[in-house]
């Protein structure tokens, strides 16, 4: 290879230097046609043309390269591609793209694309297309993939509020209500004079239980909604008033009712009506499915967090956080119950109801502190007064009155442990610790039959736990004792618990009469006989005048009737059956193997 420089050669005039100059001069060019037709070159001097339009000048331009006129070289520079000036009425086919200078006003032609074939115009016609194609899945219900075909439309057109409409659409359809919000929202600010748009946000809103604003939307731009959409909106603020009506009253079945209702009816994705159901649930004592109710507002509250609408005279998002807090307490989530109510009252400040419970709860924790110190130091009686101190601000506490129970029993106060232990499983029938404490003062107390079936449930429960199993073996053995031999006697139930207790487990006859009846003290000397001779049964009398409800959850009708239990199942019904075939159906049914 040369060595010499490149100045060196350019002085030189080496020949593959002046051959690579000119050819970077001559491979670009352009041609400029004055208004006469001449062709006019770059230093303004006119030159006749033949009169040919296809014979223009070509004039040459100088490129942005390392090598330029004058023979100088400047380095560090690398050349740029070429580039090409077009007159208005020339044409040169295949050079649009990079680097093409076009003057203002021209029509660029390439290679043979008209004007309305432009990518601009591509575009509009594949979002057209993409939003046929959503539309026709949203009507066969295929929600995901009517989504899927509106994202594509959106991306192409983003500005176009028609498109985002039917995405609100499709996302309603998927219950994905936060979205189809925003996604309404978007629409109508792109398009604020989109009817649809509108209307759509106002059944959506009426489907979230804000009625009001519902109302607002589909009245906007002196628009009258379809009478069926104007009948729902009437139907769900109807049944709302009425719940709000019997909520003030604390009349919680037809809380439950109305609620149900209007949920059914057209707010079916209201996380406050779900709220609301969760609410009366609590109050009925049905723990479990206030639970499940609640869980279901909080799949959709972020829904009553976009607007600012009100039931019960609170703020929708302050009032599930309150339903949340009861709930909470209930289970025993104390801390969890202070956070929640202290967020409602945070959103609203305003509601007697936030605030009321906000402080009760925080009367409730130091009584609670409080009792626990006590009850730690043994100062048993001084903890009772302060579990009930705590119960004066919150009647619905089921930990105070298990913890109460608790002093109660160490004061060998039996029936007033059992009292509070049975509050506490009203509240929160789940409760195993109130459920212990209410077996242990059972046995305590020497019945037998409820310890048994209280102890039954715990083992159920806690399979491993050793103490539970010793005083079920306990209460059964003690129970079988209290029906052996008993002189011929047969135990008179007149207390429908204490008579589910009595059958839940084992054998039992049970032998429902009438006073009145000539026949009922033979056939009670008929049952103390085989109660005296079949030991591991229980004999039992119902007077069907004195205890009617146990009469009426057996459905017996008939005086003199037999029924054989195995295990609170019944598996003979006999009316005046004679001693004979009754000792047969015991051996029979209840006492042969398994």
């Amino acid at each position: 290879m040369n060595s010499t420089p490149l100045a060196d050669r350019m002085k030189n005039d080496d020949p593959r230097i002046l051959k690579l100059g000119s050819t970077l001069r001559t491979r670009m060019s352009c041609s400029t046609t004055g208004s006469s037709g001449q062709s006019v070159s770059s230093s303004g001097t006119g030159n006749s043309g033949s009169g040919s339009s296809s014979s223009s000048s070509r004039v040459e331009i100088v490129p942005a390269g390392n090598i330029c006129p004058s023979g100088k070289v400047i380095t560090g520079m690398r050349s740029k591609p070429v580039r090409t000036v077009l007159s208005d009425n020339e044409m040169i086919p295949g050079m649009y793209g990079y680097g093409s200078i076009m003057p203002a006003g021209a029509t660029r032609r390439t290679c043979g694309v008209s004007s309305s074939d432009t990518p601009e115009s591509s575009l509009k016609i594949n979002s057209e297309e993409l939003k046929a194609k959503g539309n026709e899945n949203y009507k066969k219900g295929n929600f995901l993939e009517a989504l899927y075909f509106y994202d594509k439309a959106i991306a192409i057109s983003p500005s176009d509020g028609r498109l985002r409409c039917n995405r609100a659409a499709a996302l309603m359809g998927l219950k994905r209500m936060p979205e189809a919000l925003k996604e309404c929202e978007e629409a109508i600010r792109l398009a604020p004079a989109y009817v649809r748009a509108h209307q759509r946000l106002g059944s959506l809103l009426l489907s979230l239980g804000h009625v009001e604003n519902a109302r607002k939307c589909l009245f906007s731009l002196n628009q009258i909604p379809d009478e069926a959409e104007l009948h729902k909106l009437e139907t769900v603020e109807n049944h709302i008033n009425k719940c709000t009506e019997a909520r003030r009253l604390g009349e919680w079945t037809s809380v439950l009712k109305e609620a149900e209702a209007a949920t059914s009816r057209g707010a079916e994705a209201s996380a406050q009506l779900f709220a609301c159901q969760a609410e009366a649930h609590l109050k009925l004592h049905q723990l479990t499915d206030a639970e499940l109710w609640m869980y279901k507002a909080k799949m959709y509250e972020a829904s009553a967090r976009a607007y600012k609408s009100k039931i019960f005279g609170m703020i929708s998002e302050a009032y599930i956080l309150f339903v949340q807090a009861q709930i909470e307490n209930t289970l025993g989530k104390f801390d969890n119950a202070c956070a929640a109510i202290e967020r409602a009252a945070q959103v609203d400040l305003q509601s007697s109801e936030v605030i009321g419970l906000l402080k009760n709860m925080r009367l409730v924790g130091r009584a609670r502190s409080l009792g626990n110190e006590l009850f730690k130091s043994g100062r048993y009686i001084e903890a009772c007064s302060a579990y009930g101190e705590g119960l004066s601000c919150d009647s619905l506490d089921p930990i105070l009155y298990c913890n109460r129970a608790a002093c109660w029993y160490k004061l060998k106060k039996w029936e007033k442990s059992l009292d509070d232990c049975n509050r506490a499983l009203l509240i929160r029938p789940q409760h195993t610790k109130a459920l212990l404490r209410k077996a242990a003062s059972n046995i305590k107390l020497g019945r037998w039959a409820d310890a048994v079936r209280d102890y039954e449930i715990l083992w159920q429960e806690l399979p491993s736990s050793e103490e539970v199993a010793e005083n079920l073996s306990h209460a059964r053995a003690e129970l079988t004792k209290s029906h052996r031999e008993g002189n011929g006697m047969v135990e008179l139930v007149s207390d429908v618990d204490k008579f589910r207790a009595a059958i839940a487990s084992g054998a039992s006859v049970v032998y429902f009469h009438e006073l009145s009846d000539p026949l009922c003290t033979w056939k009670s000397y008929v049952m103390g006989t085989l109660s005296a001779k079949y030991h591991s049964v229980i004999f039992l009398k119902v007077d069907m005048k004195q205890s009617p409800a146990i009469a009426t959850a057996e459905n017996i009708t008939v005086a003199s009737t037999f029924k054989l239990y195995k295990d609170g199942s019944c598996k003979v019904d006999m009316v005046t059956a004679t001693p004979d075939l009754l000792e047969f159906s015991i051996r029979d049914t209840l006492l042969c193997p398994i």
